[in-house]
């Protein structure tokens, strides 16, 4: 007697069996162990879970959820690429004219925010069909969105659209929110993602603006299709990753006591991070994610900072992040 046929594939891929079970699963609301025979990738992707009540039965993980938690390792990755990249070109670019290159036609150094405000003033007036832009931060600031409607509105009265990524803090700006009664209905699309996304500002995917410091007083305005093609995949990626405005932010655990924001501190807290990289990392100021871990601690009933990194690794709420 012959064993069952090996599965087609390792078990961090999905399969079309795969993908069949977990619809069903979705529909019905749980799905038999043992049908688990045709896709253990299933198990390996966490998209099923067991069923606490019965060990016969796992549950679905929601889409939104278990694709969050997928590809927050590939968004961190893209993230450090991202900043290597920048890092590469502003070591490498100054030896470019000693090699007899001209670097000004793929990449051009911006010098002050007045320049660097002008050329995506002037890149906005040229745009047809869409502008990418991420913005790393929660709070938005009032003179930047007003700057910002200024520059949407070339794009629109040109027929273009507009896609914009933020961070989830963001959602409760009301500068924000004014902003998106200003631009018409259809012509934009925006999405929040956990975790701190470099600025980036990609023109009808032929020019893209990067900065080059940390203070953004400096830019690096590329022309070149190869670095332009890499970076609007890299916006590509984060972007699959991020959470719709109009949605609801997706939670580590369906119930679970603490917002969004609280979950994701929970998170990197769990991963050793300090309360100032925390901040940075959220877009939010080191008060503001102080008074989250007060409100974490306040839930679980935590004593100490201590006792609360004991409880947090106990519990679930941390858990995507192993």
């Amino acid at each position: 007697m012959t064993g069952p046929a090996p599965h087609p594939h390792g078990e961090r891929e999905l399969c079309e069996p795969g993908l069949t079970l977990y619809a069903e699963a979705l529909t019905a609301g749980r799905i038999a162990r043992s049908a688990l025979g045709q896709a253990p990738c299933l198990v390996g992707l966490a998209l099923l879970l067991p069923d606490p009540r019965d060990a016969a039965w796992l549950r679905p993980v929601p889409p939104s959820a278990a694709l969050a938690r997928l590809l927050d390792p590939l968004s961190r990755e893209i993230d450090a690429r991202l900043r290597l990249a920048t890092a590469l070109t502003r070591s490498l670019m100054p030896l470019a004219a000693t090699a007899g290159d001209d670097p000004s036609r793929s990449i051009t150094v911006l010098e002050g925010r007045d320049r660097i405000r002008a050329a995506l003033r002037n890149a906005s007036r040229s745009a047809r069909e869409e502008v990418l832009t991420a913005q790393p931060g929660g709070n938005r600031m009032a003179a930047n969105m007003r700057q910002g409607l200024a520059n949407a509105e070339y794009v629109i009265a040109a027929g273009g659209r507009l896609r914009h990524l933020y961070q989830h803090p963001a959602r409760y700006s009301p500068r924000l929110r004014e902003y998106l009664t200003e631009i018409p209905s259809g012509r934009l699309q925006i999405r929040t993602m956990e975790q701190s996304v470099g600025r980036l500002l990609i023109f009808d995917r032929e020019t893209a603006y990067i900065p080059a410091d940390p203070d953004s007083s400096t830019a690096l305005e590329i022309r070149h299709p190869a670095l332009v093609r890499y970076l609007a995949d890299v916006y590509e990626t984060l972007w699959a990753g991020a959470t719709p405005f109009t949605e609801s932010l997706p939670t580590a655990v369906p119930g679970a006591p603490a917002t969004a924001v609280q979950l994701s501190i929970a998170r990197l807290l769990v991963e050793g991070y300090a309360d100032q990289a925390v901040a940075e990392k959220l877009g939010i100021s080191v008060r503001t994610c102080r008074a989250h871990i007060s409100r974490l601690m306040r839930t679980l009933g935590a004593t100490s900072r201590t006792h609360l990194g004991a409880l947090l690794v106990r519990s679930d709420l941390a858990e995507p992040a192993r």
